[in-house]
């Protein structure tokens, strides 16, 4: 497999003198797992696609990029196509034909393989992706989760010696998210394919990598094996440390001895041997009962009259002041009740009600003063030149677009394109725009995504701003271990309809699997505890 150097690698965008790689040097070794991770817009992407020359960005760089002592930027099409396998962000941009079979084959078709020879490879990559049972299917009936598997099988069909993935699992439920990187991790093990992800949520991806290389501001400044990484957690930068696996910040949390556990596994081993104070009544929760603002009674709806249902008999309430997380599958219905609650469609049967009016009778500008959309794909929001433009189109008070960008972070790329941003800076735009509107009720589709650890702890402060204002947030989300840490109450979408509404608490303390970490390592050592600081403050003394 493929050997990867990096030399002195300076890259700036267009227009930019600011270097967005800054010196990089790096080696990655035949056969290599490594994770790449740091802070949104520290350089990662751009990063990864000098490996593959016919993705990389325009701009002003300088030094060598070499694949098995070949210089990247001189590779041709044909070579660069079979030997380096990108995987994106986003599924669907990445996405081609209109079908999953033909998806498959395309890149063995464009490189002029017989069909023969097309036929076997699509049909070991169905088998062992598990996609053999969805293989006729149009691709827009695709999940996200599906989406993302045929990617990373169309990429394998080709045979390639590396395989690089940026984010992959920024749009997938926590059960896809976990069986994908788990067939990652098996591609490299058992292969021997060279592998290099980044990712934000490293609590299943740090157990199976080789090394863990951080960057920050365009350098790398972190490099070591996961246990290396965990045994150094009080030198790391912030960003690092609040994006580790549960286990380890536990551990360094309560300044325990020994090796710093990595897995779950390990966690629980080390737990059992701690002395656990009691501390039930510690970790309790009030829960808000204001009034219902929000009502969804027993909506169905479906795309076309001849269709199946999306959502059939769904029925729940948010109330003032509160936080209610919607969880669930990919393809579950999510995003069609965003479109629901939004007014953007329309349910065949049953009322959505907001302040007791029904959301049909409201005029349009009478419900842009009300209800506020952060939808999942951010670019839709965007219609302007700069980042200060696109906020000076909610508010046209300069003060307010000052502080909302201070708030959250976006001084330094005032005058930059919104889609020159990265995922994560991008969410953070596309945010700024929905708290500018200042409405009583916002809706949030996967507002995490793409998002550090760090910003993330931004977020839920802002979060905890607005419902002590008052205001009412529904967030549809895949991060559970946002839920579980600033949501007052978590319903399941399931089958067409919520199937629980309950406090944050019992939702995740009931389930075994759709839960987190935290909650998994303590199970039947420490009751109730969901977050890592509910570990942690059963581990001190009063």
């Amino acid at each position: 497999m493929a050997e990867i150097k990096i030399e002195n690698l300076i890259f700036s965008y267009p227009l930019s003198e600011k270097k967005v790689l800054d010196n990089v040097t790096l080696s990655i070794a035949s056969g290599e797992f490594v994770l790449l991770c740091g802070r949104s817009g520290c350089g990662k992407t751009t990063l990864l696609r000098q490996i593959k020359s016919e993705i990389s960005p325009k701009g002003t760089k300088k030094g060598k990029v070499y694949v098995d002592g070949e210089d990247a930027d001189k590779m041709t099409l044909r070579n660069s196509s079979q030997k380096i396998g990108f995987v994106m962000q986003n599924p669907d941009n990445q996405i081609v034909t209109d079908k999953v079979w033909h998806e498959l084959a395309f890149g063995l078709e464009n490189l002029g393989l017989d069909n023969e020879k097309i036929r076997l490879r699509v049909a070991e990559m169905a088998s062992y992706f598990g996609i053999s049972l969805w293989f006729e299917k149009n691709v827009n009936e695709l999940s996200g989760g599906q989406k993302q598997l045929m990617n990373l099988a169309s990429v394998m069909a080709m045979h390639p010696e590396v395989l690089i993935l940026d984010e992959p699992t920024s749009q997938l439920d926590p059960i896809s998210a976990e069986n994908f990187l788990s067939t990652v991790d098996k591609i490299n093990k058992e292969l021997g394919v060279t592998v290099i992800i980044t990712e934000h949520r490293l609590e299943e991806i740090f157990p199976c990598v080789d090394r863990v290389i951080a960057m920050e501001e365009g350098k790398i400044i972190a490099d070591g094996t996961p246990a290396q990484i965990g045994n150094r957690f009080e030198s790391l930068p912030e960003f690092l440390r609040l994006s580790a696996p549960t286990a380890m910040r536990i551990f360094n949390e309560v300044k325990s001895d020994g090796a710093c556990p990595v897995t779950v596994r390990e966690g629980r081993a080390w737990l059992k041997n701690q002395k656990i104070f009691t501390a039930t009544d510690r970790i309790k929760d009030v829960v808000p009962e204001n009034e219902v603002v929000l009502e969804a009674k027993e909506i169905s709806f479906r795309y076309s009259k001849n269709s199946h249902d999306v959502l059939n008999n769904l029925s729940f309430r948010a109330c003032k002041g509160e936080l209610l997380a919607i969880l669930g599958a990919n393809g579950s219905g999510k995003s069609t009740l965003v479109k629901l609650l939004s007014a953007i469609a329309r349910p065949y049967s049953g009322k959505i009600m907001i302040n007791s009016k029904n959301l049909e009778k409201y005029k349009f500008t009478e419900l842009y003063k009300n209800v506020s959309v952060l939808p999942q794909n951010v670019q839709a929001l965007f219609t302007s030149k700069t980042v200060k433009s696109e906020l000076a189109e909610v508010s046209t008070k300069d003060s307010d677009v000052k502080e909302i960008m201070k708030l959250l972070g976006l001084e330094r790329l005032s005058e930059s394109h919104p889609y020159d941003l990265s995922g994560g800076e991008q969410q953070r735009l596309a945010l700024a725009k929905v708290l500018l509107k200042g409405t009583q009720i916002i809706i949030m589709d996967e507002p995490t995504k793409g998002m550090d650890a760090e910003f993330k702890s931004v977020l839920a402060d802002i979060i905890s701003k607005l419902k002590s204002e008052g205001r009412t947030i529904i967030i549809i989300s895949h991060d559970i271990e946002f839920c579980a840490k600033y949501a007052d109450r978590c319903a399941m979408l399931f089958d067409k309809t919520i199937t629980s509404v309950t406090d944050r608490r019992s939702f995740f303390n009931e389930n075994r699997f759709y839960t987190t970490a935290a909650n998994r390592m303590s199970r039947g050592i420490i009751e109730g505890a969901i977050t890592d600081e509910d570990v942690a403050i059963c581990l001190k003394e009063n």
